[in-house]
C-alpha cells in the first residue's frame, strides 16, 4: 500500500513539472526504444512472409485448383507419398521430418494414419501456380467414417498399391466408397524399388478388379522418391478443378476438428461457395448456433493465417469467443452467414458413425478414478465417435464403458490412454450391441450385459433377440482357401461369394456375426494364412440369434465384472475356459470355494477349490473308530457354518490377470 501511495506522488509531481502536451507522449529507456523496434521488425517481416504467400495464393483462379487425397491399403506407403510431395512444392525442407501428416503418437508407432489430415500446396507447372490441397486419409476399415468426410471434399484421388503386395481388401473397399463419389482416380504402384515387387501383376490386378485404364499409372518408389515428380503433372491433367463461385453467399461444409487447448475447437472446413474472413458470424444448420470467425487460415503444413478463405479452398477456422465443446461441431454440417440461411441450401450430411464394440474401462487403482475421467474426456475432444457412459461393478469399482467403431479404435484408444495419459486402466473383453424386440413390439438395444433381460422375462416378455451382422471381404492366395473357409465356418459365417480375380489371388465375402468378428478373427486369419490375407468389412444389419448371457458364479453369487453375451453355441467351451482360468487366480479360502459358468439357472462349467485342511487325528493314536468319525463329524459341522458366513476374497489383481489379453 505504502508503494503505491509513493508512486501515486511521484507521477502527480513529475505531472506538475512537465509540459501537458508531453504527457500524452509515452517515454521509454534507449533500452526500451530498441526491443520494441527489434520486434516491430520481426512482426513485419513475418507480416511480409506470410503476405507475399496470401499474395502468391490470391492471384491463383478457382480454376488451377487441385483437391485430391490418396486411397490405399493400410501400409502401402501413403504417408510416405504424402512427405515427397510437400517435399517436392517446397511446403518442407526435404528430409526434415517424417510422416509430417501423422501428427499423433500412436500413428507413428504403429505406421498408421488414425486421423485424416491436409495440407495446402503451391506447385509451378508450365510456369503457372496452381493450388492443391492434399488429403491424408486412413487406410483401415475402422476409421472409414474418416475416409468418407474426406472424399466428399475431394475432386480426384491417387489410387496407391503396393506392387509386390497388389491390390488388398481395404484397397476394395476405399475405391468403391471414392467410386461412389464419383472421384476422378490415378492409378500409383508404390514400393518397385522391392526385390519381390511386381508391377505389371500389380496392374493387370487393378485392370480386372476396378476396370480402369492403368496406361497412364505412375511406378514410383516413395521411399527413395523414384518418379514421384511425375504424379503432381497428371493430377493437375487429370483431376478436375472444384466447383464454386466466390460471389455467392457463404456456404462451406465441416469436414473435421480438433481440440486446441488456448483457441478452443478448431474447424477443418472445405468452402463450396463464397468467401470467409476474421469478424464474420457465421450459423450452423444442424445446430443453430452462431459464432464470430476468430482465425481462418490454411494448413501449410501447419495452421498458416490468411485474410480471407474463398471458394474451393480447404483450411481451418476458429471462433473468438471460442467454440467451448467439440459436440457442437457436428462433421458434416454446413455453415454460412448469419442472415443468409434461406438463400443456401445445406449440403447433403454425413451419418455419424455408430459404435460397434463396446469394452468396461476400470483404474488399476480406484484412487485414480478422477485422472482416468479427465484422460478420457480430453481424448474425446479430438473423438466424437466414441460413446461414454459411467458404470460401476462391486469388483472393480467405479469405471467406464466405452463404444468403439472396431477393435482396432479400441486398441488404438487404449494405447492413447497409456502413451499419453499414463493411465492405468483393466479392459474387459470387447462385447457387441444386442437387440432385444419385445412382444409388445418395442424395441430396444442393449450394449451392457447387466441390463440383458432376466430369464423369467426372456420367456414370457421377449419376443425374438437379433445381433448384428458384417459382410466380410478376404483377400488371400488360394493355397489358404481350406484354411480360410474352415475358419469362417467355424465362426458361424455364411459363405455369398468366392471369385478368383488373379490366376492365384481369391477374393472371398463371408456374412459373419460380428461378436466372433472383435474376438480376435483378424489374428486368427492372419496365423492361418501366415500374415498374407487382408480383411474389410461393413454393416449387415441385424439377424435373428440365439443368444444368452454367459455368467461366473463364486459360491452361487455371480461376479458382475465378469459377463458377457454370446451365442448359445459358444457358451459351454467359453464357460470352461472361463472357470478353469479363474480358478488360478483366486486364492485358496479356509473353506471350500466353487467356481460355475451359468446361463441363467444352467450350470455349465465347474470347477472346485480345496479349503485348507487341518488334521484334526493328527492327536489321536489307537483309538476307537468312533472317535475320529466324530472328530470328521465335528470338522464338516464348522466347514458348513464357515462357508455360510464367510465371503470368499477375491484380490483386485485376480481380475486384472484374468482379463488380460
Amino acid at each position: 500500500m505504502r508503494g503505491c501511495l509513493q508512486l501515486a506522488r511521484w507521477l502527480s509531481t513529475a505531472a506538475a513539472r512537465r509540459p501537458a502536451a508531453s504527457l500524452l507522449k509515452p517515454t521509454f529507456s534507449h533500452d526500451a526504444r530498441r526491443f520494441f523496434a527489434s520486434s516491430a521488425a520481426r512482426y513485419a517481416q513475418a507480416g511480409k512472409q506470410v503476405s507475399d504467400l496470401e499474395k502468391r495464393i490470391a492471384a491463383i483462379p478457382l480454376e488451377r485448383y487441385r483437391n485430391f487425397c490418396i486411397v490405399a491399403h493400410v501400409d502401402h506407403g501413403k504417408s510416405t507419398l504424402s512427405d515427397r510431395l510437400l517435399e517436392l512444392t517446397g511446403t518442407i525442407e526435404p528430409g526434415s521430418n517424417k510422416q509430417v501428416l501423422d501428427k499423433l503418437d500412436v500413428e507413428r508407432e504403429r505406421g498408421i494414419t488414425v486421423k485424416a489430415q491436409t495440407c495446402t500446396m503451391i506447385y509451378n507447372h508450365n510456369g503457372e501456380d496452381y493450388l492443391l490441397h492434399l488429403v491424408d486419409t486412413p487406410g483401415h476399415v475402422d476409421f472409414r467414417a474418416e475416409v468418407s468426410r474426406s472424399y466428399a471434399s475431394c475432386g480426384g484421388a491417387l489410387l496407391l498399391v503396393d506392387a509386390s503386395q497388389g491390390v488388398q481388401a481395404q484397397t476394395v473397399a476405399n475405391f468403391y466408397l471414392a467410386f461412389a463419389q464419383g472421384l476422378e482416380l490415378i492409378p500409383v504402384i508404390n514400393k518397385v524399388d522391392l526385390p519381390s515387387a511386381d508391377p505389371e501383376r500389380a496392374l493387370e490386378q487393378m485392370r480386372t478388379s476396378f476396370e480402369i485404364e492403368t496406361d497412364n499409372a505412375v511406378r514410383v518408389s516413395a521411399k527413395t522418391g523414384l518418379n514421384v515428380p511425375e504424379i503432381l503433372p497428371i493430377v493437375i491433367e487429370k483431376i478436375p478443378a472444384p466447383i464454386g463461385d466466390s460471389k455467392k453467399p457463404l456456404r462451406m461444409l465441416l469436414v473435421d476438428s480438433w481440440y486446441d487447448t488456448y483457441k478452443g475447437v478448431i474447424l477443418l472446413v472445405r468452402i463450396f461457395d463464397g468467401e470467409i474472413r476474421a469478424g464474420d458470424q457465421i450459423v450452423s444448420f444442424a445446430t443453430g448456433l452462431k459464432y464470430f470467425v476468430g482465425e481462418v487460415g490454411i494448413m501449410y503444413p501447419d495452421q498458416t493465417p490468411q485474410t480471407t478463405l474463398r471458394a474451393g479452398q480447404v483450411g481451418y477456422i476458429y471462433f473468438n469467443p471460442g467454440m467451448k465443446r467439440s459436440k457442437e461441431a457436428k462433421i458434416g454440417d454446413t455453415l454460412t452467414k448469419v442472415g443468409y440461411e434461406k438463400e443456401v441450401e445445406p449440403l447433403p450430411g454425413f451419418e455419424e458413425p455408430k459404435a460397434m464394440v463396446f469394452v468396461a474401462a476400470y483404474p488399476v487403482d480406484a484412487d485414480h478414478f478422477p485422472h482416468l475421467e479427465d484422460s478420457i474426456n480430453q481424448l474425446l475432444l479430438n473423438d466424437r465417435s466414441i460413446t461414454v457412459q459411467k458404470e460401476s461393478s462391486e469388483a472393480l469399482g467405479a469405471g467406464f464403458r466405452l463404444g468403439f467403431l472396431g477393435t482396432l479404435h479400441c486398441s488404438v484408444f487404449e494405447d492413447r490412454l497409456r502413451q499419453e495419459h499414463g493411465a492405468s486402466i483393466i479392459i474387459t473383453p470387447p462385447t457387441v450391441p444386442i437387440k432385444v424386440v419385445w412382444k409388445d413390439g418395442k424395441e430396444e438395444v442393449i450394449t451392457n450385459p447387466s441390463h440383458f433381460p432376466e430369464e423369467d422375462n426372456l420367456r414370457l416378455k421377449v419376443a425374438e433377440l437379433q445381433e448384428p451382422y458384417v459382410l466380410a471381404t478376404i483377400t488371400f492366395p488360394d493355397e489358404y482357401l481350406g484354411k480360410v473357409i474352415e475358419l469362417c465356418e467355424a465362426n458361424r459365417g455364411v459363405q455369398q461369394s468366392l471369385e478368383f480375380f488373379t490366376a492365384t489371388q481369391v477374393i472371398l465375402k463371408y456374412e459373419l456375426p460380428l461378436s466372433h468378428l472383435v474376438d480376435d478373427f483378424f489374428g486368427k486369419l492372419k496365423g492361418s494364412t501366415k500374415g498374407y490375407a487382408s480383411l474389410d468389412y461393413e454393416d449387415a444389419g441385424w439377424q435373428r440369434s440365439s443368444i444368452v448371457k454367459l455368467q461366473l458364479l463364486v459360491n452361487h453369487a455371480p461376479v458382475d465384472a465378469v459377463s458377457r453375451i454370446v451365442h448359445y453355441s459358444q457358451a459351454e467351451r467359453l464357460g470352461k475356459q472361463w472357470v478353469s482360468k479363474f480358478k488360478e487366480h483366486v486364492d485358496r479360502q479356509m473353506f471350500e470355494v466353487v467356481i460355475q459358468a451359468a446361463v441363467g439357472r444352467k450350470i455349465v462349467a465347474r470347477e472346485t477349490i480345496k479349503p485348507f485342511r487341518k488334521d484334526v487325528l493328527a492327536k489321536l493314536h489307537a483309538s476307537d473308530i468312533t472317535r475320529r468319525r466324530k472328530l470328521l463329524e465335528k470338522q464338516k459341522e464348522g466347514r458348513k457354518k464357515l462357508k455360510a458366513v464367510g465371503n470368499v476374497v477375491i484380490e483386485h489383481k485376480a481380475f486384472q490377470a484374468f482379463l488380460a489379453k
